[in-house]
């Protein structure tokens, strides 16, 4: 397939495998593949005729028209925006459980581990619950934090583990969720990075966590266990923060191949004055020589005027809904932020 592409004019994408990209006089044109399902939009819509065209000559195809549907997830438009959601995907999780609903996906302060009740006889219902729940957190962000929680066990998960499935019965109650895009949105870029300091009871590994946005579009998120202890909090937070320095340059990269002029910094908001302190004064990376790698990424990614870093008060920032169950008020005070939302 990508040779009958690229003979039609397309050039692979150095950021992402799975994009084409074509540049014309009339336009900009974008081409993104994963096996036979395919996404074509852009400006020059005679070439996009011409795609098509060339592609029903060498496969049996079918033209769906404007997108709403693709890998489960329905893209939803109006005259304020568009939406994803997986509503359909959900309802096919919970067909076979008798669940009453629950307004967050995960009780406040549980800490699992790996020793915690009886192995299941069958973990197989585990696996495919839990998989489901990854492939759902693609359009449903409140869910990152519990699903990543829960992912650590299906090697091997128990009893308790499985009763900690919190998550379904808050999905049956907030089924109609869909992550919104505003029309009136910008197109300049901001990032969100927190870290909770040794917070697996297990190992005492830190979590990192981080989300961007695209004017007001959550455009990425994720929530990542660290791979070695940090002996502080500022250790942690600076970790995260080079996590995140290193999605935010990839999205600059990808940004500017979808034609998006990306002339200024992207400002990186934290609430780690330590942190920061750490990425901008290069006397201070002898104290801590162990992360020195981190804290000289972060800080040539700011000489090079890709990053800003910006305090932000422990309050608002919309990360740390990344890296903990919350409160129900919190809980949704953050949906909101996030655009997660209901439809009209």
């Amino acid at each position: 397939f990508a040779s009958v592409v690229t003979a039609a004019g397309f050039s692979p994408n150095a950021h992402d495998p799975a994009l084409f990209v074509h540049l014309s006089a009339r336009g900009r044109t974008l081409l993104l593949l994963y096996v036979d399902d395919m996404i074509i939009t852009g400006d020059d819509s005679e070439y996009i005729a011409f795609v098509k065209a060339r592609l029903n000559e060498q496969f049996l195809m079918s033209d769906l028209g404007p997108l709403c549907y693709f890998l489960g997830i329905v893209v939803s438009s109006t005259s304020d925006g568009f939406s994803i959601s997986q509503e359909k995907y959900i309802q096919d999780i919970l067909a076979r459980a008798a669940l009453s609903d629950e307004r967050t996906p995960m009780e406040l302060n549980v800490n699992l581990r790996a020793s915690d009740g009886e192995l299941l006889s069958d973990p197989t219902r585990y696996r495919h619950l839990v998989g489901s729940l990854v492939y759902l957190a693609v359009t449903r962000p409140d869910i990152s934090y519990p699903v990543h929680i829960l992912s650590q066990f299906v090697s091997a998960p128990t009893s308790v583990h499985y009763s900690h499935l919190h998550v379904l019965r808050y999905l049956r109650g907030t089924i109609s969720h869909r992550l919104f895009f505003p029309r009136s949105s910008s197109l300049q870029l901001q990032a969100y990075s927190d870290a909770t300091w040794a917070s697996d009871p297990s190992d005492r590994c830190s979590l990192s966590a981080y989300c961007a946005f695209l004017g007001g579009s959550l455009i990425s998120w994720k929530t990542k266990k660290q791979t070695a202890v940090s002996r502080s909090s500022a250790e942690a937070e600076l970790r995260a923060m080079a996590l995140l320095t290193a999605e935010v340059t990839w999205l600059r990269w990808l940004l500017e191949d979808f034609g998006v002029s990306v002339t200024t910094p992207t400002t990186l908001l934290f609430d780690s004055t330590g942190a920061i302190d750490i990425a901008r004064d290069p006397m201070k990376h002898e104290l801590t020589k162990h992360i020195g790698v981190d804290a000289s990424y972060v800080r040539a990614a700011m000489q090079d005027h890709v990053i800003a870093l910006q305090y932000v008060p422990s309050e608002l920032q919309l990360a740390d809904f990344f890296t903990k169950a919350r409160t129900r008020a919190h809980h949704r005070f953050h949906l909101s932020k996030l655009s997660v939302v209901d439809p009209p």
